[in-house]
């Protein structure tokens, strides 16, 4: 497999850490960036502490999603290591038939696989919950790294103004690049977790905007 295509393969199998890391650092930024705009005057003390916000956000994100990618590897591992309680086997080959007679499976071809199974109790204790939490094939590392790199950019996403224009531009300009990133962000969303769009992005939307008020909020209070 070439580069190229384990790359798309590692972000295909990343596309949820990929989401939730732009929704939260664009929505979390957002907030602390307007927050900060609304009590000085200088765009500079803005670009300062939003760029520090967004780096520290996104290796945050990072280590979390590392470490989540870990544990759900070593209970997937425990589980397969584990004892297996013959009851338990039993009762999970009773219902795994029971799924293959429902899905429309001969009866001969039921029996047959039912006689296997219970060859292999330890295979069908960890049958359903690897169904269940099937691995996306990416590892740790790729799941951290997607994570990162989608929550830095999605960061800084309404800081970058303020490093160029002047304050009043600038808060106009970040605004209207985080509600462009918001409502293809809410697009993506709907369109991935095959959700009706407009009710995603318009979710997305009220989210950022609940941060940037919260921000607002505590910019007036504490100047």
């Amino acid at each position: 497999m070439s580069v190229s295509a384990r790359i798309l393969a590692s972000l295909k199998a990343s596309i949820g850490d990929v989401v939730f890391g732009m929704e939260d650092g664009t929505v979390s930024i957002f907030g602390l960036v307007f927050g900060v705009a609304i009590s000085t005057n200088d765009p500079r003390t803005v670009l300062i502490a939003g760029a520090t916000g967004a780096a520290a956000a996104a290796v945050s994100m990072m280590a979390g999603s590392y470490l989540d990618a870990e544990s759900v590897r070593d209970a997937r591992r425990v589980r397969r290591e584990g004892a297996v309680d013959p009851a338990a086997a039993r009762a999970e080959v009773d219902t795994v038939a029971a799924a293959l007679a429902r899905g429309g499976m001969a009866q001969e071809d039921v029996r047959q696989v039912t006689q296997a199974l219970a060859r292999a109790p330890r295979a069908v204790a960890g049958l359903r919950s690897e169904l269940a939490e099937a691995d996306d094939g990416a590892s740790p590392a790729s799941h951290a790294f997607w994570m990162f790199i989608s929550d830095l950019f999605a960061g800084f996403t309404p800081v970058l103004p303020f490093a160029f224009l002047p304050m009043e531009r600038a808060r106009i300009v970040s605004l209207v690049l985080t509600t462009i990133l918001l409502v293809a962000l809410g697009i993506g969303r709907g369109l991935v977790a095959k959700r009706p769009v407009v009710r995603a992005t318009l979710e997305t939307l009220a989210i950022a905007a609940s941060a940037a008020l919260a921000g607002i909020a505590m910019g007036h209070f504490l100047s």
